[in-house]
């Protein structure tokens, strides 16, 4: 995945400067403000909105203020859903003022219960609970409802619900259940709606959202991928000047795109840093110098330390240790060969939006401990250099857009992500030498039978994993003692929840024939059929 190596910080240390993450879009186009209360869907909202070539950021309730909402001049602003109530202590509530500054407004199950209750309006306890799908009957067929519908199947998750709307606004639309579905003031261009338009169970929900964006706040749609270059690169060579900049290439989606982007904008300025760990892929460095060195024409360094990565694993086993390691070394590594290179004042990494949302959380919850492994903040305290994070404001289906605009063919755009501790985090136990060729072959069988299968796009990681244990075989009428592989494959769409792959059988007896028969070693291949969650893609 991303290049500069996992840390279990979420600050940056003194000496650096960053864009603050919550700030860092560009103002040279229209946006929506997302406010996130906490909801499970509040990144789906962003997608959704981004599917409609409108920019959109997603930002936590304490920076919700009048002077955000003046300095910036969003389009418009959405409130999403949340486990809380309105009621409850210390309930994260936007201020009165907030509505009061003329920007469109559209609030999601707690987004329009908060909105309401600020408004003078009352949230009270539903008699009934609704969860799921419910039939939605539109009262006032214009507005968000313009073009929809009179009556279609919504999606609830709610327990509270608005039992007075307040003054100027009127009810829109109801279910069964819930008298107040959707409740309208089109005076002061402020909408609630209690059930989710951003889930595809919501029959109209795009529709609705298209009249939110369009009709109500006036946005042209003018965000592409073609203009998020000219933004960029344009940025990037103010905010550089004449200084070079180094990047961690790690042959993966992020880095790759980074890469690329980076010397648009730069050309020779840019210095690529190549650190082979011995923790890689197979053929990760030919592949590395055949795309960005012979056919882009980067300015690639590559620095061998695989002998030194493995003398400082020698005999851990524990996890964390093993990441903390591997970044310690990776920064020593990468921070001698920095110091090389004359006149560097920036370091770039290839840091998307979800690891910033997730790094960066609204509640100061466990997305710190579980995104150990992001590049925000993983950076070495004595490198006197700058940040430059070019994609941080893109998902992952908008880097693989972006890569294939600048060139970069479809095996690298598609590649799964690759964990920033390597194969290190794929074997469970010491990693030895003859550990990582057992789990590399493995793999490479794992990545060939999936792609001749056709499924490799399909999917959003597939993956060989060495267990510590050893298991009793029959090979040539001889008894065996030997190691085990599992079988990892997900599906996901950002990898913050993912389902385990319904892989046809056929495809994995061939992926186990080929483990078993062809890497020495290995008598016994399983498949693993957890979720995410509760269960995480990697196994460490």
């Amino acid at each position: 995945m991303a290049q500069w190596p996992r840390r279990d910080t979420a600050t940056l240390p003194r000496g650096h400067t960053a864009t603050n993450p919550i700030e860092s879009m560009s103002t040279s186009h229209e946006s929506i403000l997302i406010v996130d209360y906490g909801s499970q869907y509040t990144q789906l909202i962003a997608r959704r909105i981004r599917e409609q070539h409108v920019f959109c950021r997603i930002i936590p309730p304490q920076r919700l203020t009048r002077d955000l909402l003046q300095r910036e001049r969003p389009k418009g602003l959405i409130l999403s859903g949340g486990p809380n109530s309105v009621y409850q202590t210390n309930a994260p509530l936007p201020q009165r003022n907030i509505f009061e500054q003329g920007i469109p407004t559209l609030g999601i199950c707690y987004g329009m219960q908060a909105m309401a209750y600020r408004l003078g309006g009352k949230v009270r306890r539903a008699g009934k609970r609704e969860y799921g799908k419910a039939m939605l009957t539109v009262r006032q067929p214009d507005g968000l409802f313009k073009g929809t519908r009179r009556e279609f199947v919504s999606w609830m998750s709610h327990g509270d619900s608005v039992k007075q709307v307040p003054p100027g606004f009127s009810i829109s639309a109801r279910t069964y259940n819930t008298a107040a579905a959707a409740i309208a003031d089109p005076q002061r261009r402020l909408y609630g709606l209690q059930f989710h338009p951003e889930v595809v169970h919501t029959e109209e929900g795009l529709r609705i959202l298209k009249n939110f964006l369009f009709r109500v706040c006036g946005c042209r749609g003018e965000w592409t991928m073609a203009s998020f270059v000219k933004d960029t690169t344009a940025r990037i060579r103010q905010q550089v000047g004449r200084s070079r900049v180094v990047l961690g290439l790690s042959g993966g989606v992020d880095s790759s795109v980074a890469a690329l982007l980076l010397h648009r904008a730069l050309g020779s300025q840019l210095i690529c840093i190549f650190v082979d760990n011995g923790l890689l892929r197979s053929s990760e460095r030919i592949q590395i110098q055949e795309t960005f060195g012979r056919h882009f024409h980067l300015r690639v360094r590559y620095v061998d330390a695989s002998k030194r990565f493995l003398e400082a694993l020698r005999g851990i086993t524990d996890p964390e240790q093993k990441r903390k390691i591997i970044g310690r070394e990776f920064v020593r590594v990468f921070e001698a060969e920095a110091k090389r290179i004359p006149n560097v004042a920036f370091l770039a990494q290839g840091t998307l939006y979800p690891d910033v949302i997730e790094s960066v959380s609204a509640w100061g919850g466990p997305s710190a401990t579980i995104k150990t492994h992001h590049n925000v903040g993983g950076l070495p305290k004595r490198m006197r250099l700058k940040l430059v994070e070019p994609l941080r404001d893109l998902f992952k289906d908008e880097v693989r857009e972006l890569g294939k605009l600048l060139g970069l063919r479809d095996e690298l755009v598609w590649r799964h992500p690759f964990p920033g501790p390597g194969l290190a985090v794929r074997i469970l136990g010491e990693v030895t030498t003859e550990r990582l060729r057992m789990v590399r072959e493995a793999d490479e069988r794992v990545v060939k039978e999936i792609r001749r299968s056709g499924l490799y796009r399909n999917l959003w990681q597939a993956f060989a994993v060495l267990l510590p244990v050893k298991t009793v075989g029959v090979m040539g009428d001889e008894r065996t003692y030997e190691h085990v592989i599992a079988i990892r494959a997900v599906t996901s769409q950002d990898a913050m929840t993912a389902d385990w792959a319904k892989l046809p059988p056929d495809v994995l007896e061939r992926i186990s024939n080929r483990i078993i028969n062809e890497v020495k070693g290995i008598n016994r291949v399983v498949y693993d059929v957890s979720s995410k969650p509760p269960a995480t893609i990697e196994w460490e």
